[in-house]
């Protein structure tokens, strides 16, 4: 199971921008438009709910689901910072910096690709 800790300014910036209501988040190792399978790129998505397959990590206050699939590209604990003088999200953990310009993005009214 995948272990998320979130940062103040974390949680800070994920509330101004997607309003003070709790949201459903999915890690996501996104390889859209990146060749295949194994070229990817972390990402953060608001959704409407997990699908029935997802794995739900251990992640505080924040509700953050994760395909069981995409175990393999991250580390068992997670770290969530914001950045705010360059409006940045980051994730990392104690062996790698994964990015330091996460995507997170509003995918709730988008149709999630199988």
């Amino acid at each position: 199971m995948i272990k998320i800790r979130w940062s103040d300014s974390a949680l800070e910036a994920l509330r101004a921008k997607f309003g003070p209501e709790p949201t459903v988040w999915k890690l996501m190792y996104d390889t859209e438009g990146c060749g295949c399978a194994v070229n990817g790129v972390p990402a953060l998505w608001a959704i409407e709910a997990p699908r029935p397959d997802d794995v739900k990590a251990d992640s505080g206050q924040v509700e953050l689901w994760y395909e069981k699939r995409h175990e393999v590209f991250f580390d068992e604990e997670l770290r969530v910072d914001y950045d705010p003088a360059n409006r940045r999200f980051r994730l990392a953990s104690d062996s790698q910096i994964y990015t330091d310009r996460l995507s997170v993005t509003d995918r709730r009214n988008a149709r999630i690709p199988n």
